[in-house]
Formats: structure tokens, C-alpha cells, sequence
């Protein structure tokens, strides 16, 4: 579950994507013109963590930024840090690019295993509970072995054609620019409201 917040960001999450987007190896060529198009959400186990996932459109095409939001800054995350921003109902959070946090990519990996993990997002207005759904609905897994290991994972590549993520006996891909593609033997896709058609966003490889 995601609990959500009628709150106000400074910078906003536009802002701070944009602002850090040219500087990607992965961007497009002409990143300006940032609009974020849909976003999904997933769970910490230990409730610490904000993980989403922005799709975005930079110069026409299509990217993911998945970012993770933190109450304190992480030792060893100094050079991967997006941004700081203000939130008026939690204070600070540091932004960090999701592909380097082990939060976020052991949980990524474990949804891509599964297609379970996308976060419920709640919000309380006057006293009720209500159910915010996704702007992306994710669908996967495949995974047809039995308990396996989704940490310590390390980065080997990330560039326009994806980011390649390594453990000892998995590699996980993740689409930096998601395109029109069927479902991955193991893996996720996500569709988009409004859009027929789900992208591919991140394969499990043995």
C-alpha cells in the first residue's frame, strides 16, 4: 500500500526530472519538453521507502525514471542523488535514481518475477478512505522456479537500450525508453490509460 498526500512539492516532480533528464546518457537527444505521462508505484516491505516509476515524454519519445524518495541521505548514493525537494507534509526527501538504489531493485526484480508488488495508492480525505487507482497498471512474472535471490545486484550497462542489472544467477533488464512489445516470457509490461497498447518495461534473464 501507498499511503498518498494532498501535498505540495518544491521542486515539483516535473521540475526535477527535467531539470536532471540531459544529463542521462539514456535521454533522448532533445530532452526538452518533459511531460509526464504516467506513473506506477511499488512496495517496501519495510515501509520505509517511496519507489515510483515515471513514464515520460522528452522531445516525442518515451522514458522511464524510476526514482526512490528517502527521508535521509544514503551512504554510497552521494553521486546518484536527482534532486532534495520539500514536501509540505513529510519535510525533506532526497530523490534518488531507482536503478541505484538496492531498494528499489531488488523489489523491481521481485515484481518482474512475480507481476505482484504494484502498491495500492490510498489517500484519507474528511475522514474516509479512498483508493487512488494507477495511470500505469502493470502485468507479468513467469517465473517458474521456486524462492530465489533478488539482491546484490550490480549495474552493467544503462543507455538508450536499457539498463542491464546483474547477481549471481540474474540479469535484469529495464527499459529506459519502453516501447510497443508483447509480454516477456519473464518479466513486465505496462499499459497506460488511454493507451491500448501495453510498452515493455523490464525483462528477467537466467
Amino acid at each position: 500500500m501507498a499511503l498518498l498526500h494532498a501535498a505540495t512539492l518544491s521542486p515539483s516532480k516535473l521540475e526535477l526530472i527535467s531539470a536532471w533528464l540531459p544529463s542521462r546518457p539514456w535521454a533522448p537527444a532533445n530532452a526538452a519538453d518533459v511531460e509526464l505521462v504516467g506513473a506506477y508505484r511499488l512496495d517496501d516491505p519495510e515501509g520505509e521507502v517511496g519507489i515510483e516509476v515515471h513514464l515520460a515524454t522528452a522531445g516525442g519519445v518515451l522514458v522511464q525514471v524510476p526514482l526512490t524518495y528517502r527521508a535521509a541521505p544514503v551512504d554510497g548514493l552521494d553521486d546518484h542523488l536527482v534532486a532534495t525537494l520539500e514536501h509540505s507534509a513529510l519535510g525533506r526527501r532526497w530523490v534518488y535514481d531507482g536503478l541505484r538504489d538496492p531498494c528499489l531493485v531488488r523489489v523491481l526484480a521481485a515484481t518482474a518475477l512475480t507481476g505482484c508488488g504494484q502498491a495500492v495508492g490510498l489517500v484519507t480525505r474528511d475522514g474516509r478512505w479512498h483508493v487512488v487507482p494507477p495511470t500505469v497498471r502493470l502485468a507479468g512474472g513467469g517465473w517458474p522456479g521456486g524462492p530465489t535471490t533478488i539482491d546484490g545486484f550490480e549495474l552493467i550497462s544503462d543507455d538508450a537500450d536499457g539498463a542491464v542489472l546483474r547477481n549471481d544467477h540474474l540479469e535484469l533488464w529495464v527499459a529506459r525508453r519502453p516501447v510497443v512489445g508483447e509480454q516477456p516470457a519473464i518479466g513486465l509490461t505496462g499499459r497506460r490509460d488511454g493507451h491500448g497498447e501495453p510498452v515493455v518495461l523490464a525483462e528477467v534473464r537466467t
